[in-house]
């Protein structure tokens, strides 16, 4: 990467060597750094020109499939895009769609939608199986509990468990734990003592404990985190039994619902999706109990899921990953980068909305990795912007800097013939994993 990043720098005749303002940074940085990005775009085009030319040598696509539509919202890179048509070359993929918040992912574009008949993608699905938000509002307003909220952070941050292979202080018992015909057929009977350990865990990366208030002063607690190790597991052996590839720029794995793989898979998915809703409904309750009040409304969606749903007539598998569900009337929680407003939205029908395969976005979209966001930013600038919200922070490190983040009015924007909003959530509270605590559990 940096021989490459010296030869575009000399290109475009600036001394690779010489010094370059970086912020935060009195000595500033090498020139050929700067060239970083374009470097990283040339790499991902090359992948994914790779990535076209292996699809060739997989299970040839039926002429029925070829061709399949696709529907882009908002501005996105070449390389994502890049990455969208290759995967709708692969299995029986009957449209894509790309929601403005995209952006590349293990596979299959974040923020990417694929309609499949009679199959389902491992790889769209992804590893952090039931990823997803969940909010909740209380009877309880703002004003009432002001003086208070940094002894509520506080108490957030004893009661729940943030980070990586954490586990439970409070053994959670829930009825999915006795289902065995639900782990048995998933094949994970061996993570399930694992399982019940880490229910209600909430994990590191962009997973959180939001705060927020409405229009009328109310509180809402807002989560987003999604399976844990359970639905890490069960992709990685799947996707290994199915011959796929752990990788950004790679083939897809899809199977075939009525092979003993798919069945098992759907099994496992299923099981994966219940665990994640259990564990974000034992995590809200934990917070309100905190806060004090009662629960006077609520929303709750996956964005890393396959639904079995019916789109112009046809029985397909539609496989959202980072998406929201967005039918008509069907209410979803999409929330912003730390410090940014979240919103309650509902789907609208007509025709932008069918092309959607009724989706929309799951939250702002990054603009940079994690990785380029530490090098581009500083903590005083993270704290300067989340001072000026009124938003108070635990938690959480440079790669998850708002500046990192596209903003949510603009993604929304792309998407106003489909979604509209019904509340917009003012945040004054975030809690997430604290600076160097990696999560192996990808999303």
């Amino acid at each position: 990467m940096e021989s490459r990043c010296r030869e575009l720098a000399l290109a475009a005749g600036v001394d690779p060597d010489s010094r370059v303002e970086k912020p935060g940074s009195p000595r500033g940085m090498p020139a050929w750094c700067a060239y970083r990005d374009a470097a990283r775009a040339e790499q991902n085009a090359a992948e994914q020109a790779a990535t076209a030319a292996d699809i060739v040598n997989l299970r040839p696509q039926n002429p029925a499939y070829q061709n399949a539509p696709l529907t882009i919202f908002g501005q996105h890179d070449e390389a994502t895009i890049a990455q969208m048509r290759n995967c709708l070359k692969v299995g029986n993929a009957v449209a894509g769609v790309i929601c403005a918040d995209g952006h590349l992912g293990y596979a299959q574009p974040v923020g990417g939608v694929i309609a499949y008949e009679k199959q389902i993608s491992i790889s769209g699905v992804g590893f952090d199986i039931g990823c997803g938000n969940m909010a909740v509002r209380l009877d309880t307003t703002y004003e009432a509990i002001r003086e208070t909220v940094p002894l509520i952070l506080g108490d957030i941050r004893k009661v729940i468990s943030f980070g990586v292979g954490r586990t439970n202080d409070e053994r959670v018992e829930h009825a999915l734990f006795d289902d065995a015909d639900a782990w048995r057929e998933s094949d994970m009977g061996a993570y399930r003592a694992k399982a019940t350990q880490q229910l209600g865990t909430v994990g590191s990366g962009n997973h959180y404990v939001d705060l927020m208030r409405d229009e009328f002063g109310f509180v809402w607690v807002g989560v987003h985190f999604g399976s844990r190790g359970l639905g890490h597991t069960s992709a990685t052996r799947y996707l290994k039994a199915a011959g796929g590839t752990d990788g950004m720029n790679v083939p897809p794995a899809v199977v075939d619902e009525d092979s003993e793989l798919g069945r098992r898979y759907i099994a496992a998915m299923q099981l994966a999706g219940r665990y994640s809703h259990a564990g974000r409904e034992w995590v809200i309750e934990r917070v309100r109990r905190i806060i004090g009040g009662n629960v006077t409304d609520m929303v709750h969606n996956h964005h890393n899921y396959a639904w079995r749903e019916t789109h112009d007539g046809r029985d397909l598998w539609v496989v959202r990953k980072g998406a929201t569900p967005a039918f008509p009337g069907q209410r979803g929680f999409v929330g912003g980068s730390m410090g940014d407003d979240a919103v309650i939205l509902e789907g609208v029908d007509g025709p932008e909305a069918r092309a959607s395969l009724y989706s929309t976005v799951h939250g702002a979209g990054r603009l940079f990795g994690r990785t380029e966001a530490k090098r581009r930013f500083t903590k005083v600038q993270m704290d300067e912007w989340l001072q000026r919200r009124g938003v108070l922070l635990a938690g959480a490190d440079l790669d998850e800097s708002p500046m990192a983040y596209r903003r949510l009015p603009d993604v929304l924007a792309h998407h106003a013939a489909s979604v509209r909003v019904l509340h917009t959530l003012h945040p004054f509270a975030v809690a997430m994993a604290g600076t160097g605590e990696y999560d192996p559990f990808k999303d």
